[in-house]
């Protein structure tokens, strides 16, 4: 049984279609299971701020879910969560970073530190705040920690500037992770490009002409193409991932890899 502490801030909703849909599954080694199998037999935590769809969900699996609900870009609400983990399960197995803000959309030259700064607090310290208060504990179950990133950390988008070096930070950090703490598996994931509402974001900008025309171009046609992934897609593979008892000795640590990686095969939906 394994006990996951993982931050949901906009999509709530996805994840809880992700968890009630019996239909997808995971192959995890020779096995096959279903996503519901991330609450039962293990327990969850999340994280968001606002109850209504985490309360369902609790509702749902009240033996195996507990809910924390606080602003990320509070600090304290990090070692709150972990604190609520321990008590209510006694142990944590794995951390799930899935949370993050796209503002500000500007040119470099038209930002402010300030707002990079408000980002990154939400993206990035705010990790760091959940990251600091699971390693104790992960250090004890040989746990995992797993880093939501983005292809926006290794690729430029005009006007992504914060939100691209945030996702860059957060691959280092699991660089950082996986030599400061062997006893962790440190991934920072891709989960490529998922209909959620930071695209509805997106694509709000790419009609405003803030973004350059090429990139708008390129995630309308993503949207109206029907390509973008549902998703159930990388998280099966994020909570395949989370589970796995013998992910250690696939030596993966530090490494920042796509969802759907040849190396993650194994656990993809």
């Amino acid at each position: 049984m394994y006990v996951v502490l993982t931050m949901l801030l906009v999509d709530v909703a996805a994840f809880l279609e992700f968890v009630s849909d019996i239909h997808t599954r995971v192959r995890s080694g020779k096995e096959t299971w279903h996503p519901e199998q991330l609450f039962s037999p293990h327990n969850v935590v999340l994280v968001a701020r606002t109850a209504g769809p985490m309360e369902e969900l609790k509702k749902q699996y009240p033996e195996q879910v507990e809910v924390v609900v606080g602003d990320l870009s509070d600090f304290k609400i990090g070692p709150q969560a972990v604190d609520t983990t321990i008590k209510r399960f006694s142990k944590l197995d794995g951390l799930i970073v899935n949370h993050g803000t796209l503002s500000p959309v500007k040119r470099i030259a038209d930002s402010t530190p300030e707002e990079w700064r408000t980002l990154f607090d939400v993206n990035f310290f705010s990790a760091l705040a959940f990251i600091t208060s699971s390693i104790p504990h992960l250090r004890k179950s040989q746990g995992t920690i797993l880093l939501t990133s983005s292809g926006a950390a290794v690729s430029s988008y005009s006007t992504w500037g914060p939100y691209g070096s945030s996702k860059a930070a957060l691959n280092h950090l699991a660089q950082t992770l996986s030599v400061e703490e062997p006893l962790i598996t440190s991934l920072a994931i891709r989960p490529g490009v998922v209909d959620t509402e930071m695209q509805r974001e997106i694509r709000g900008h790419s009609t405003s002409g803030v973004m350059d025309k090429k990139d708008a171009e390129k995630f309308l046609g993503l949207h109206e193409g029907g390509k973008l992934l549902k998703a159930e897609q990388p998280g099966g593979v994020m909570a395949g991932l989370a589970i796995d008892e013998n992910l250690k000795e696939e030596g993966l640590s530090g490494r920042f890899l796509s969802w759907d990686d040849k190396l993650l095969e194994k656990y993809r939906v």
